[in-house]
């Protein structure tokens, strides 16, 4: 009796952290399981997505307020398409620039949200996009002499 009570409670304790140790793992890796739903996804097109990946932030004003969601190329152009969180509100004349953390940090897309009247649907376009800096290619253009 006294030992199927302690089997119990240790049964327990084990069921509780393989469910802390999941909800951890979903958390961690940004996954959306839980409460990931009624995002609004938004798609801009850049001359260049270099360093960008699928789950990098999306900041505006250094608050991140989605993540990128899939990368694909539309002729000689990438097509980013990234989820903001409900509530975050895009205009017509929204600027998404590609940034870097640091000197060599992660890169991320950073919104600026923009002030027109007209809203951007769910599905819509930023039309105007800044990319990213090459550090590879400004580097190559330096040493060989290219600079502009």
């Amino acid at each position: 009796m006294n030992n199927t009570k302690l089997e119990l409670i240790v049964g327990v304790f084990v069921l509780a952290g393989i469910a802390a140790l999941t909800y951890m793992a979903v958390k961690l890796g940004k996954l959306e399981v839980i409460g990931g739903g009624n995002q609004t996804e938004i798609h801009a097109e850049f001359d260049s997505a270099t360093g960008l990946k699928t789950g990098s932030t999306v900041e505006i004003a250094g608050v991140q307020v989605g993540q990128v969601k899939k990368i694909e190329l539309n002729g000689e152009r990438a097509v980013v398409s990234f989820s903001v969180k409900p509530g975050v509100k895009l205009y017509g004349d929204s600027i998404a620039s590609i940034k870097t953390r640091g000197l060599i940090g992660d890169k991320y897309v950073s919104i600026s949200p923009g002030g027109s009247q007209k809203e951007l649907p769910p599905g819509g376009k930023i039309r105007e996009t800044e990319s990213g800096l090459d550090f590879e290619k400004a580097i190559s253009e330096f040493i060989h002499g290219n600079v502009k």
